[in-house]
């Protein structure tokens, strides 16, 4: 951790883009307070992931539950299983993840401070999506062509509990650019190096302790 901190310090200071890759495990991990965090400090140049985490984090700030599960002490929210859902639709009467920000609807978490930050962020669809949100890009060539739009200029990327978009970001990279892929299950490290991308550093670790600890790291607290 102390060496993913200090390669995101020079990557900052040699002029570079920091670029986050994440999956909605870092919401469910309680992750998300120390990536919001992070993002508000300036530590991060732009947000590559899924309707998944847009959809969770959204979840998590406006009803404290992630999947139904409460952040607070893990226990499940009766009818939680729907929250996923109110938070979808109460982006959809927004308008939009920036438009609820602006309308004060949406006032924590990781899609709020790259709003707020102006940190740009994509979100990827998928089939298997719910909604799914607004904001979320479901053309799959015009998600690609934005991500590697977003990725140009980047000189670190972190990717965190996300085995498919972590090896899809790797396959638009450069060998020289770094990347530090973290997941609990060692084989997402080992399939993100086995399809083209040799220079990808596993950390085999949970996503939300290894963020909380990062930002510690990063702002000496």
């Amino acid at each position: 951790m102390r060496q993913t901190a200090a390669l995101v310090e020079h990557t900052k200071a040699n002029g570079l883009k920091v670029v986050v890759v994440a999956g909605p495990v870092v919401v469910h991990t309680g992750g998300a307070t120390s990536l919001a965090g992070l993002i508000r400090l300036g530590y991060v140049d732009a947000l590559l992931a899924g309707n998944a985490l847009g959809v969770h984090d959204i979840e998590c700030a406006l009803l404290g539950t992630s999947l139904g599960i409460r952040q607070q002490d893990g226990r499940q929210e009766e009818h939680g299983h729907r929250n996923h859902m109110r938070a979808i639709n109460a982006i959809y009467h927004a308008g939009s993840i920036p438009e609820a920000v602006t309308k004060g609807r949406l006032t924590t978490g990781i899609m709020y401070e790259c709003v707020k930050a102006h940190v740009p962020f994509v979100l990827a669809g998928s089939l298997r999506d719910d909604g799914p949100l607004p904001d979320t890009i479901t053309d799959m060539n015009e998600a690609q062509d934005a991500y590697a739009a977003h990725l140009k200029g980047a000189g670190l990327v972190l990717c965190l509990g996300s085995m498919l978009h972590s090896i899809a970001t790797g396959n638009m990279l450069p060998s020289w650019v770094k990347i530090v892929c973290v997941d609990i299950n060692p084989a997402v490290a080992t399939k993100v190096s086995d399809r083209g991308t040799g220079q990808a550093v596993g950390v085999v670790t949970d996503v939300g302790l290894f963020l909380d600890h990062l930002k510690k790291t990063l702002v000496k607290e």
